[in-house]
């Protein structure tokens, strides 16, 4: 016994040496994988923000109007503590309830449910309804949070052109040669307006197909909500008849954009929610939102219904801006919408042009790979925003390229 104790702590002493020799290894294979990063020029870092914005998503600007602050002001002596657990242990509140049912009158819905955020929502409302023998279509262009929640699902991931409608038939029809039984469900799932290049789906030929192959569909209108349709309701309002809007299962939104907060909301038919509630694990094993968040979101929605001039001002900025980077001949995507991206030739270029434009005090962000396939400046639209703040925004653009 005496003899074996030196040889458990001479044991003791080589475990611990290798696993400090792994420790170092693994932090060297970080090391690396940054560098390559850097190399690529797809480094990436937090910056605080200043200079005008032409970046945030905050459409309406709302955190910046007045009423809204001043709802804040009064609201946060009474809410400002955390929910202190999950809404299915102590953290739900009145207040989430009454949002929860006015916002669901607002987009047509029979319920609504209140997540965290709107990654959130699209990643546990995908994992929760998708089998791992289901089929999942998905937008190439989807947002990374449908992504993940196709993946954590191990569904069976089938990836459609982007807005293309003859593609996603075509990937329909040939799951449903391999299913001839239909046993397997069949989710559809896609942006409404794409937040890197500002394009809009085409609803009438989704609803179309879906009637055709019975399909669950799930739309994203994160990006629509408080800009498009009557009072803000969404890009469906605008495109759809009432009939139609009824026979999409799942709409996501969020908080995050529009309504100046963070949030996401998730609109179904009650029994929809009622199943999140008891599958959606991103719900039950989270601490709920902020009290303040549900009831500084009534606010915001009693606000959004009324901003039809914001709206419309907003629009006239997006047809303006895109016409005069059209006219100075720089690239853009086919955005309909108020997110208007810049396409540039490379990485470096992305980032040279976003770093001059925030030395003159104009806040623009490069966006590259892998968040999109070509790298640009993503010009994302306010109601702040003025004729005279596009030109100055245009005339710095070319600026820069003149100084190439």
């Amino acid at each position: 016994m005496k003899k074996s104790s030196p040889r458990k702590k001479e044991i003791g002493k080589n475990s611990r040496s290798e696993r400090l020799v792994i420790v170092e290894t693994y932090w060297e294979k970080i090391q690396k994988k940054l560098d390559s990063i850097r190399e690529k020029n797809l480094y990436r870092q937090t910056k605080t923000y200043s200079g005008i914005d032409f970046c945030s998503n905050d459409y309406l600007s709302l955190t910046t109007n007045q009423n809204f602050i001043e709802a804040i002001q009064s609201l946060k002596t009474e809410f400002f503590l955390g929910s202190t657990a999950s809404r299915l242990v102590r953290g739900n509140s009145e207040s989430m309830e009454i949002f929860e049912a006015e916002f669901a009158e607002f987009v047509q819905a029979e319920a609504a449910l209140l997540v965290s955020t709107g990654y959130v929502a699209n990643m546990g409302l995908i994992d929760s309804i998708a089998l791992p023998n289901s089929y999942v279509f998905t937008d190439r262009l989807n947002h990374a949070s449908i992504l993940d929640g196709i993946r954590i699902s191990m569904a069976n991931k089938k990836y459609y052109n982007h807005l293309d409608m003859d593609d996603l038939e075509k990937q329909l029809l040939k799951a449903s040669s391999e299913d001839p039984n239909q046993k397997k469900l069949k989710v559809v799932v896609t942006e409404t307006i794409f937040s890197m290049d500002g394009d809009m789906v085409p609803l009438k030929q989704l609803l179309f197909l879906k009637e055709k192959y019975n399909f669950v569909l799930v739309l994203d209108e994160a990006h629509a909500l408080g800009v498009y349709g009557k009072e803000g309701r969404g890009l469906v309002f605008r495109d759809l008849t009432s009939d139609e809007i009824d026979s999409i299962d799942y709409r996501v939104y969020t908080l995050g954009k529009s309504f100046g907060l963070e949030g996401g909301v998730i609109c179904t038919k009650k029994i929809g929610r009622d199943h999140l509630v008891n599958v959606m694990r991103p719900f039950i094993f989270s601490t709920a939102p902020l009290p303040l968040i549900s009831k500084l979101a009534l606010k915001a929605l009693s606000l959004i219904r009324l901003m039809e001039d914001e709206r419309t001002h907003l629009e006239f900025l997006a047809k303006y801006l895109k016409d005069k980077l059209r006219l100075h001949h720089f690239q853009t995507t086919d955005s309909s919408s108020h997110i208007v991206p810049i396409l540039m030739e490379n990485e470096m270029e992305a980032l040279t042009f976003a770093s001059e434009l925030q030395n003159l005090g104009l806040d623009v962000r490069a966006i590259r790979p892998p968040t999109v396939p070509t790298a640009r400046l993503r010009v994302s639209l306010n109601a702040n925003r003025t004729k005279e703040d596009i030109d100055i925004l245009v005339e710095a653009l070319t600026k820069i390229r003149n100084s190439f």
